[in-house]
């Protein structure tokens, strides 16, 4: 382990999640982050926390509390499975489901022209509108008479 460490995560077959710290922290501060991330001291082993209810999402939780006494500065040594900065696992390909499949095909679809509607071009340009001629008579003009209704 780096000298400068702060703070160690791993397993123990018998406690589960476990943490401890260095003697380059001060115990009572150590003492006070890990509770604040859910670890209790073993009665029987001073300096050496397990996860409280390690059942619940214990391994997403280790790996949270390792990355948040790295954001406030802290270097924290972790098992391989419970660092955060290290893939846990290779990534599994992708499954893709018949929702996806089905959702693709309709979006396919909705982009193609429909083959029912299939209009002939036309090769001629469609008639101008005939305008039609101006009225032979003169429209009526009101004048206003100076009075409101």
């Amino acid at each position: 382990m780096d000298p400068g460490t702060h703070f160690a995560f791993g397993t123990h077959p018998q406690h589960g999640f476990v943490a401890s710290f260095t003697a380059t922290m001060p115990a009572h501060l150590a003492h006070w982050f890990l509770t604040r991330e859910q670890f209790e001291p073993i009665p029987d082993r001073p300096g050496l926390f397990r996860l409280t209810e390690p059942d619940r999402d214990g391994p997403r939780r280790t790996r949270q509390a390792v990355r948040d006494l790295r954001v406030q500065g802290y270097t924290v040594s972790a098992d391989m499975g419970l660092d955060p900065d290290t893939p846990a696992a290779a990534p599994r390909p992708v499954r893709r489901h018949a929702v996806s499949d089905r959702r693709a095909r309709t979006a396919q679809a909705a982009v193609m022209r429909s083959p029912q509607r299939r209009v002939a071009p036309t090769t001629t340009a469609p008639a101008a509108r005939p305008i039609p001629p101006k009225p032979t008579y003169a429209p009526t003009v009101h004048l206003p008479t100076g009075r409101s209704r």
